[in-house]
């Protein structure tokens, strides 16, 4: 107990001098939570973080809510850096906590919120995209009693979220910010690397249908897969210039993964992806959209062009990509606001 008080203190120690303010953490419960495949939970745990305080306009609506949410495998907890709170969530920041009710949920199967390894392992319920936005909105609307957002942004698997819930709940946002996403169906070479993920854990004899007692090397796999695609290749190739470097990099990477992460966890994140596709949806978004990706990104390349032609659909949809320079990181340059928060100042003063 003495060293979790420890910890805590030197975290908000930490939060204070990097110049942002800390968040609290809390639970929300969902009793009897129906996923889309007909499977049920009865009780579905949504961990989240706030940060400010909720303030409604004269007429009884919330109008200071932001809700940001996370990548694959991630959780809420990965935007209280000084890269992205350093940079958003301080005085006089495009995102003032001062001045925000600042939203940071942990999607199901993620962080602090229900999932597999919580004891289910394969029995817990084959959740989509769907089923994890849904289950957010009701953490907003239920548990908070947010009626409104003034934004909903979100980065890489949460950029994708970010696209379904402008379009299911149209009327709920003022500004939309997807970022390191594309609305359309997972496809290509990003569903290749999802899949060649997936099958090293599913075909490997050690993961035993879910029931393994130690974690399948095939999870070693699969943290290789997300290092290489979630990388720069300038970046990559400076800091590992020879073979044996580039070896012990993936092995270390895999033995420091394989610590923490769990195969089923990461199986079910990873598989969540499956069904969707908004690309059919977006002319039911009506809120000012402003897409950002960036130039070196390998999960949602720029050659395709996917960016630019679906964008033409949503009604005041603008989309950006970052060129690559040297303080672009790959798909990770979504955590990185100094790349894009004029971007954002800039949506906020025409949505306002």
């Amino acid at each position: 107990m003495l060293l979790r008080i420890v910890l805590f203190l030197a975290m908000s120690l930490t939060a204070v001098a990097a110049g942002f303010p800390q968040a609290s953490e809390h639970d929300f419960t969902i009793r009897n939570y129906q996923f889309k495949n007909g499977e049920s939970l009865p009780e579905l745990r949504i961990h989240y973080r706030t940060l400010g305080t909720i303030h409604r306009s004269a007429d009884g609506k919330v109008d200071n809510a932001v809700l940001i949410m996370h990548g694959t495998t991630g959780s809420g907890a990965q935007f209280m850096r000084e890269s992205f709170a350093g940079e958003l969530f301080g005085p006089g920041q495009p995102l003032d906590a001062a001045k925000f009710f600042i939203v940071l949920p942990d999607g199901i199967g993620h962080g602090g919120s229900s999932k597999p390894s919580n004891g289910l392992r394969a029995r817990f319920p084959k959740y989509t995209y769907d089923d994890m936005v849904s289950a957010v909105h009701r953490l907003l609307t239920e548990g908070l009693k947010v009626d409104h957002l003034r934004l909903v942004m979100g980065t890489s698997m949460g950029g994708m979220h970010t696209w379904v819930f402008a379009e299911r709940y149209p009327n709920f946002v003022d500004a939309v910010m997807p970022f390191a996403s594309l609305p359309v169906q997972i496809a290509g070479r990003n569903r290749m690397w999802r899949k060649i993920a997936m099958d090293a854990i599913t075909t490997d004899p050690a993961w035993k249908n879910g029931e393994y007692t130690q974690q399948p090397r095939g999870l070693a796999i699969a943290s290789g897969m997300l290092a290489l695609m979630s990388s720069n290749p300038v970046i990559r190739q400076r800091e590992l210039p020879t073979r044996d470097q580039a070896d012990k990099f993936l092995d270390t990477q895999a033995a420091e993964y394989l610590k923490t992460a769990d195969a089923n966890d990461v199986l079910y994140a990873l598989n969540a992806s499956r069904d969707y596709d908004p690309s059919t949806q977006l002319g039911k978004i009506v809120a000012p959209l402003l897409a950002v990706n960036s130039a070196d990104d390998l999960i949602n390349p720029p050659e395709l062009g996917i960016l630019e032609r679906e964008i033409k659909k949503v009604k005041r949809g603008t989309a950006i990509v970052i060129p690559l320079s040297d303080e672009t990181v790959g798909h990770g340059s979504h955590t990185k606001a100094t790349l894009w928060k004029q971007y954002l100042v800039r949506l906020l003063e025409e949505s306002d």
